[in-house]
């Protein structure tokens, strides 16, 4: 059961995310950055969190997780060193997901030439 929640409320998720290419004039970038705002706006209203609970991986896997995964890095990095705690904690709880983007990605620059589009 566990599976078909996060199936479904990833499934879900990326919908919204299709529903805004289709029929908006929104670029990527500014849905990417949407999607990690909406996830942070979500967990400063507590809403987040039961999401999470309840779909998982479905919750924390797509962009909305990654604002999710930064809004509760900083709370806890203010609660733990104060006002030096916003500039820090974000970064600290997306290092892991950072640092594997950047190297996957370096990878794949390393293995696959870019063509150009004709």
């Amino acid at each position: 059961m566990d599976y078909i929640k996060a199936f479904v409320v990833g499934g879900l998720i990326c919908v919204v995310g299709q529903i805004l290419i289709d029929k908006t004039k929104l670029t990527p970038a500014r849905i990417l950055v949407t999607f990690v705002v909406a996830g942070v706006a979500l967990q400063l209203l507590g809403l987040y969190e039961p999401l999470k609970q309840f779909a998982g991986a479905g919750a924390t896997v797509p962009l909305t997780g990654f604002g999710y995964n930064m809004c509760k890095g900083m709370e806890k990095a203010v609660a733990e060193k104060g006002f030096l705690g916003i500039f820090t904690g974000a970064f600290t709880a997306a290092a892991a997901g950072l640092c594997a983007a950047v190297v996957f990605g370096f990878l794949a620059a390393l293995i696959f030439k870019p063509k150009p589009k004709s």
